[in-house]
């Protein structure tokens, strides 16, 4: 049993004491024997921090201090991890099912540096299943597939401690992606585990949130890919959004997988 991988399961959070909960439980409900929990709060002052007090004699390491943004607290998670792996299930996240770490095929791949899965979106509203996102996910990922965007999500990929850098704070919306994208031009080998891994809660990004998400995005991906790419990914972005909002385009894809 010792022989698997220790996987760190980071969780960010700022006053998110409706969301907390769950995602504690899905956490310490993991039947996987070898992880550490770790959750970096931004000096909630709604009830979180009473939530994780509540569960924290499961909980490795846990503060609550003011940050700079989520990818700072992200970060001061990444060097109090102490596993082989990293994975981010932030507040509102949670695994699939109790089995998911265990469903990850460590011993087939035992040189794999990322494992990636699929991510079912949630309604924040009614709790409600509605598909798998829309991005199929290719089974030979690496980091040229970013040029379609954010492929696979971080709470549904674990990447190896030693080639996972830390966010760049510059980026306030999007880090994720360049994160990402550099670990996977690093990576040995990386593995999709053919399985769903996280719930994502589908809520509302404001517009101006959302204009600068955009943003932060189109300049990642120049870095990455160029101008010219980065302008045709963002045409084939718009031609998709129009074809979902005339329903030509379904918004999510139907779950298949069988648990």
């Amino acid at each position: 049993m010792n022989s698997l991988p220790k996987i760190s399961i980071i969780t960010v959070v700022f006053n998110g004491v409706q969301f907390i909960e769950s995602t504690i439980r899905s956490v310490i409900g993991q039947n996987y024997p070898n992880f550490e929990y770790l959750i970096i709060d931004g000096k909630s002052t709604d009830g979180t921090v009473d939530l994780i007090k509540k569960y924290e004699d499961n909980i490795g390491f846990w503060v609550s201090e003011p940050d700079q943004g989520i990818y700072d607290a992200m970060n001061k998670g990444l060097k109090k991890a102490t596993g082989d792996f990293v994975l981010f299930m932030n507040a509102g996240d949670a695994f699939y099912e109790k089995n998911t770490l265990s469903k990850i095929p460590f011993e087939q791949h035992p040189n794999a540096d990322i494992f990636y899965g699929e991510t079912v979106i949630i309604d924040e509203n009614t709790g409600e299943e509605l598909g798998l996102r829309r991005k199929k996910l290719p089974i030979d990922l690496d980091w040229k597939h970013y040029k379609k965007g954010m492929v696979a999500c971080h709470q549904s990929s674990l990447v190896r401690k030693n080639i996972a850098g830390e966010y760049n704070t510059e980026y306030k919306l999007s880090a994720d992606i360049d994160w990402v994208i550099r670990a996977l031009k690093k990576s040995r080998e990386t593995v999709f585990t053919q399985t769903i891994v996280a719930r994502f809660l589908n809520g509302g990004v404001s517009r101006k949130q959302q204009k600068n998400s955009l943003k932060e995005r189109f300049n990642i991906m120049r870095k990455y890919f160029g101008l010219p790419q980065t302008i045709i990914s963002h045409i084939g972005f718009f031609i998709e959004s129009l074809a979902i909002k005339a329903g030509l385009k379904p918004l999510f894809r139907k779950n298949t997988f069988v648990t």
